[in-house]
């Protein structure tokens, strides 16, 4: 498979794209990003970098840090972790609360805000410095130390967690939330702010796409069978409200960031991410996805 032709024909057909999407601005240090910023990578399992445009440019990876949290607790509760947090696509925003209330505190999935609270709330009673776990966790997977918190990204979104605030406190009532909201909210900020490369972000999804296994380390994150399940969540739940449009159009295991990331995988032979900033109006990379929906048109293949 000759994957250099193939993204660099995409890099140049899908580049002239911008300006059909618009930057997150409800954080302000994200509202700030230029936006005419465009990058892939891939990553496959027998060594190959393929690697176009910004793809060694750092972005706030947003909430594609929540697959490391769920990786991270996984290796732990197994499947005791879904007593605390669904498994089904929502259906609504990312941020909405409209389901808790009928629900009983429980969230849908644990990649919407008030799952991924849940996770990292657990990840919390796991560590006792989840902060700096979680970075060595993302360093090891992506066989990188040059990756670090953005302090003023994570400041900008403490500033403005109103809503996140808002779904800590409503499970809390509920007691689906074990430590202080405030700290929650504050590891929670951090983790999302976590700036990597599109090169970076690839190599650290490759443990999925090897069942499990760190390439780089050679050590076993997840069992076959969670990193099956873990995979099989990000198909139906990775992409917001717009996953299973994803799923129809691209057909890969994956995850967006409102950092502008969209990174997914094809078992047993690859990683890619792609970071363009301009974002569709249900939160995703418009280039990103476009850019990943021509990916597996062109090389014949997907999951299915």
């Amino acid at each position: 498979m000759d994957y250099r032709k193939i993204i660099d024909e995409i890099y140049r057909e899908v580049k002239p794209m911008f300006g059909n999407g618009k930057v997150a601005n409800y954080i302000p240090a994200l509202a700030k990003v230029d936006p005419k910023q465009y990058g892939i990578a891939v990553v496959t399992v027998d060594g190959q970098l393929i690697g176009a445009g910004d793809y060694q440019k750092k972005f706030s990876i947003q909430s594609i840090s929540k697959v490391f949290t769920l990786a991270m607790v996984m290796r732990h509760m197994g499947s005791d972790l879904w007593r605390y947090v669904g498994r089904e696509p929502s259906g609504s925003p990312f941020n909405s609360l409209v389901q808790l209330e009928h629900e009983h505190g429980i969230p849908r999935n644990p990649f919407i805000n008030a799952g991924a609270l849940v996770v990292t709330d657990k990840l919390m009673s796991l560590y006792d410095r989840p902060k700096e776990s979680i970075l060595r966790f993302v360093r090891d997977v992506a066989d990188s130390e040059d990756i670090y918190f953005d302090n003023e990204v994570a400041r900008s979104e403490q500033e403005h967690a109103s809503r996140n605030l808002a779904l800590g406190y409503f499970m809390k009532s509920f007691g689906n939330i074990e430590n202080n909201v405030d700290s929650l909210i504050d590891v929670y900020c951090n983790q999302c702010s976590i700036t990597m490369t599109c090169e970076e972000l690839a190599r650290s999804f490759m443990f999925l796409a090897n069942h499990g296994i760190n390439p780089y380390r050679h050590d076993r994150i997840l069992s076959i069978s969670r990193s099956k399940r873990l995979n099989a969540l990000m198909l139906t739940c990775g992409f917001y409200d717009e996953s299973g449009d994803f799923a129809f159009r691209v057909g890969m295991p994956g995850k967006s960031g409102v950092g502008g990331g969209v990174v997914a995988i094809i078992p047993g032979r690859l990683s890619i991410a792609v970071w363009s900033p301009e974002l569709d109006k249900h939160g995703n990379s418009f280039m990103g996805i476009e850019t990943l929906e021509r990916f597996t048109t062109d090389i014949g293949i997907s999951i299915f």
